[in-house]
């Protein structure tokens, strides 16, 4: 019953927030990172410890100034690491070596998430299922599971892949995630849309394991085994993240479009060449509705009025596909070009346009951008409209309700004295009742504070600070209202203490 009203109270304060005319409070702002064949960090393989990790800091400084508060951080692209694995190899795209370590030796998985937490963004960390080599010619690292279990690999085009069909490969995976969570401090698992491969002109070479493992099922009806096999790794990919760490989200990126509504009634106005459930095996609405999974950020990398895919109705579709979950949408950065043959991608108002858009749609909250180094180049103004107006104003990553709904506890204590203010909070061993951030609130005296507009915020704080010293705002001193509130590591919010005066 309790997470019955604390659903309805979410519910109806988004509704009540979508009617103001300020900025979200709480709106997802992630980037991808990717790390496959170098196309955002590192820049190439084989740079020093030094350099990679410089790299990393000037990604982080440049998001954090655009206002995103999520990383996507692709952590094992081809069966290979980005962090110490008893499992996998170091990735070829680290040191230039498939299975060497950076020298000087560092972690970097550790390292982005520490540099992620300093400044209050979430580190998601993205893994491919069965991907394990994007050209079978490239030497594998001698350690390589693929030299143990060959027969759980599988030749299609000119790529290897794990065989979804086999139990131990899903198992293999679970392990992988199941390293990851136990050992790091990841606020997320994330998937993108690669489950089964995009389709050849050959078919698929899993005869072999749908001998063996079929379930039951007919020949005729191999498709539906594949989205079972499918399935049934997402399934456990969650319990075995939750098993571990309950407060750790699970999100799916999958490609745009789940079906066309030419080849079943429940699917989008499009006509999309591949879909997730008809090609790539995916049955993400299932997954979703099920809550399998925590969020879904389907990649609507089309403009708005596409003849094949448009963003807008795209949009709308998926937001009928939310089931009390999280829903976000994956914007194309990477297609905004002054030279694109496509009129609407040389239009410097296309991607604010898809921002604005969405925050009209109720149950989308909130965006993710492929990828970061395009906004090194020219986005046409894109990254001033952000940082001026878009993401002026700092926003919480969403809360997740059906994980924890339950507030923190407020701050036993909140003293003023001069321009510093100081806390202390109440001692917890439960790690989701644990204090994680605090949001300091700043009003003039007379101006009644709306702790649901993000223009209040002053500072977000980390968890490890317990007082504050405000800057001089007035030559002559004015008397502002200072409030203080609890953010647990899933953003719930305390109620807020009563106010201080203070003279800035």
């Amino acid at each position: 019953m309790k997470l019955f009203f604390s659903l309805l109270f979410i519910f109806t304060t988004r509704l009540f927030v979508s009617a103001q005319t300020f900025p979200p409070k709480f709106e997802f702002r992630a980037v991808w990172v990717a790390t496959v064949a170098n196309i955002d960090w590192p820049s190439k393989p084989g740079l020093s410890t030094e350099q990679q990790q410089q790299e990393v800091i000037d990604i982080l400084n440049m998001h954090e100034k655009l206002g995103m508060n999520v990383v996507i951080l692709q952590v094992r692209p081809t069966s290979d690491t980005f962090y110490p694995s008893k499992l996998e190899p170091w990735s070829r795209y680290l040191t230039g070596t498939p299975g060497q370590a950076p020298e000087p030796f560092y972690d970097p998985l550790q390292f982005w998430i520490e540099e992620c937490h300093k400044r209050g963004m979430e580190l998601h960390a993205w893994l491919n299922p069965y991907r394990v080599a994007l050209n079978h010619q490239q030497p594998l690292a001698g350690n390589h599971i693929a030299f143990q279990h060959p027969e759980w690999i599988l030749k299609y085009g000119n790529s290897l892949y794990f065989d979804p069909g086999l139990p131990q490969t899903r198992e293999f995976a679970a392990q992988v995630v199941k390293d990851i969570v136990s050992r790091y401090d990841v606020d997320a698992i994330h998937f993108d849309d690669y489950f089964y491969p995009y389709p050849l002109q050959e078919d698929f070479p899993d005869t072999a394991s749908f001998a063996f493992y079929n379930r039951g099922f007919f020949p005729e009806d191999k498709a539906d085994w594949r989205r079972e096999n499918v399935d049934i790794i997402i399934k456990m990919l969650n319990d075995t993240i939750k098993s571990v760490k309950p407060w750790v989200k699970f999100g799916i990126s999958p490609f745009g479009v789940w079906r066309n509504i030419a080849d079943d009634p429940r699917g989008s106005d499009s006509r999309a060449g591949a879909t997730n459930y008809d090609h790539l095996y995916a049955n993400i609405i299932k997954w979703q509705e099920n809550g399998w999974i925590d969020y879904t950020l389907p990649q609507l990398y089309w403009q708005i009025g596409h003849p094949l895919a448009d963003f807008e109705k795209l949009a709308h579709w998926w937001k009928l596909h939310t089931y009390d979950r999280g829903m976000y949408i994956g914007h194309g950065v990477y297609k905004s070009d002054p030279a694109s043959e496509v009129k609407e991608w040389t239009q410097p108002g296309e991607l604010p346009k898809q921002i604005r858009m969405l925050r009209e749609i109720t149950g989308i909250d909130g965006s993710a951008f492929y990828s970061s180094k395009h906004f090194k180049r020219d986005l046409m103004g894109f990254q001033d409209s952000l940082k001026l107006d878009l993401y002026r104003y700092r926003a919480l990553v969403p809360p997740m309700p059906w994980l924890d709904h339950q507030p923190p506890q407020p701050v036993t204590k909140f003293k003023q004295r001069g321009r510093t203010v100081k806390w202390k909070v109440m001692e917890t061993a439960f790690e989701l009742d644990k204090p994680y951030r605090f949001i300091l609130y700043l009003n003039e005296e007379g101006v009644k504070l709306n702790p649901e507009n993000p223009e209040f915020i002053h500072v977000i704080l980390d968890k490890e600070v317990d007082k504050f010293k405000f800057e001089r705002i007035n030559q002559k001193r004015k008397k502002y209202e200072v409030r203080i509130s609890v953010l647990d590591r899933l953003n719930n919010e305390s109620w807020l203490s009563p106010p201080e005066i203070i003279r800035l």
